[in-house]
């Protein structure tokens, strides 16, 4: 018994100077850095004091303007670097984008198919994938899908009515969210999910599940983040088991029910099975397997209806907060249709540059995923040698850290939508505005949450006014343990009719 205490002793020994080796790297390289704290480097406020975004914020906002483009962060043992230089951001994100295509997140390709998506895959696999994908998201792909969009908005202002027969406090993250669910649960998957009418649907139940919880807890994830590739190799999953079964079940009846009443619906579940049924032929080369289809489809509802719905909650904050924008923005709304029969079209929409200003506003301020992550795949040299980031070094551009940089974006905290004219959006430094991320993996479907987004909130300033009231939480608190930006409590706002 002694002995074996003494090896035990002596492993836990070799395991603590090992990991005090491993917070001494950027000390080494004499690169500036935040002193790490055993054991999870240099995030420890996350989930108790701080979201993970804000964190790299406020990591980026110290140490810009150091004489380095970037500075060293611990996530747990993981030596990070956090780009402070938007010269560097570039450099990532399109010019050396060889160098740092893959983002070092974990996937599990055989045990947990949801999670192998175009969001998560590396190298060949992603290349071949986003090329398949690429033409599902084209304007005349956008304007097939906008009848859904538009018939789901109008039975969302529907719903608002019914709600709000006089002035009363809605919280609205909760509406907009079954909105943005119907909205995906039709493209994505050609189904009627009827969530505006139940809020207990189970596209939406399932929605908030899948990006909300995970499927461990403790150590399981501390292999996940930190260690990706361990973690395949213990057979670990990220995807919670019920919203695995329940996707794979819809996916496979729809793809039945398609192939045998020849059904078309325009839909991306369309594009989709275009692609399977190549797969089905032989053509491996140009077609998807039953698994990628249902990771795709699987990664643009999530993706989707988490997103936007946010994006459309914290948009409604900020036009309660500034009555004077959300008045110019209606009046331009209602210019826009009156010279159009009242009716909405993709052209239509696409002419309401003042709903896009407001849109890209609102993704500065509140970008949903507010920092983005690769991984070096050679040694990497920005210029000054003493500033290389080595082979398999974690990078993150802190997207809500440059959004909210006052060199780039003057006053910062207001709501100017006026900051994305096309002079203004001219002016400022190339990936300054990264909502969607940019270059080569920049998100595929941006155009369609832009466009779910744009006609959803169109439908709703249109009918609507939105103001503050006493249950309303100013400022903005986030939910510190979510990796996704979401509002605390909610966002409850008094809502009333236009009167027209």
């Amino acid at each position: 018994m002694s002995t074996i205490l003494v090896l035990i002793g002596i492993i836990v020994t070799l395991l603590y100077y090992a990991a005090r080796h491993r917070h001494n790297y950027w000390n080494r390289r004499g690169i500036p850095h935040d002193v790490p704290r055993f054991p999870k480097g240099n995030i420890a406020d996350w989930q108790t004091k701080r979201q993970l975004g804000v964190i790299f914020r406020d990591y980026y906002l110290k140490y810009k303007n150091r004489n380095a483009p970037f500075a060293g962060f611990y996530f747990f043992f993981t030596k990070t670097v956090v780009v402070t230089d938007m010269e560097l951001v570039k450099r990532v994100l399109i010019k050396d984008f060889s160098n740092f295509e893959n983002r070092g997140i974990f996937h599990n390709e055989d045990d947990d198919p949801l999670s192998a998506t175009l969001f998560s895959i590396e190298g060949q696999k992603w290349r071949q994938l986003r090329h398949k994908l690429t033409p599902t998201f084209t304007s005349g792909k956008m304007k097939n899908m906008l009848p859904i969009v538009l018939k789901v908005a109008e039975e969302m202002a529907k719903i608002f009515k019914e709600k709000v027969s006089t002035s009363q406090v809605v919280e609205v993250t909760d509406l907009v969210g079954r909105y943005t669910a119907d909205v995906i649960g039709n493209c994505a998957f050609g189904l009627d999910c009827n969530s505006l009418r139940d809020p207990d649907a189970d596209f939406v139940r399932m929605g908030k599940r899948a990006v909300s919880e995970r499927r461990y807890r403790g150590i399981l994830d501390f292999f996940i983040f930190g260690f990706p590739k361990l973690a395949r190799r213990m057979h670990l999953k990220i995807t919670v088991e019920e919203v695995e079964e329940f996707y794979i079940r819809i996916i496979r009846d729809t793809i039945k029910y398609r192939l045998r009443t020849e059904e078309k619906r325009n839909d991306f579940m369309d594009m989709l099975i275009e692609l399977y049924q190549k797969q089905q032929a032989g053509n491996t080369a140009e077609g998807l397997t039953f698994e990628e289809l249902a990771a795709q489809a699987f990664i643009f509802f999530v993706a989707g209806f988490e997103t936007s719905s946010t994006t459309m909650g914290f948009a409604l904050y900020e036009l309660a907060l500034h009555q004077d924008i959300q008045n110019k923005l209606r009046a331009e709304i209602n210019e826009v249709l009156s010279m159009q029969n009242n009716e909405y079209t993709y052209d239509n929409v696409k002419a309401m540059k003042y709903l896009e200003q407001v849109v890209m506003e609102t993704l500065r301020k509140y970008p949903v995923l507010p920092h983005l992550t690769r991984k070096t795949i050679s040694d990497y040299s920005p210029g000054d040698p003493k500033h290389y980031i080595e082979k398999n070094t974690a990078v993150v551009i802190p997207a809500l850290g440059i959004h909210y940089d006052p060199d780039i974006y003057p006053e910062p905290e207001k709501f100017k939508p006026e900051r994305f004219t096309e002079a203004e959006i001219a002016a400022r430094p190339a990936c300054s505005w990264l909502p969607f991320g940019d270059g080569p993996r920049n998100c595929i479907g941006s155009r369609f949450g832009m466009l779910q987004t744009s006609v959803g909130l169109a439908h709703l300033i249109r009918d609507f006014k939105f103001s503050v009231s006493p249950q309303t939480q100013i400022p903005m608190k986030w939910i510190t343990k979510n990796i996704l930006l979401s509002a605390e409590n909610g966002i409850y706002l008094n809502v009333e009719r236009v009167s027209k």
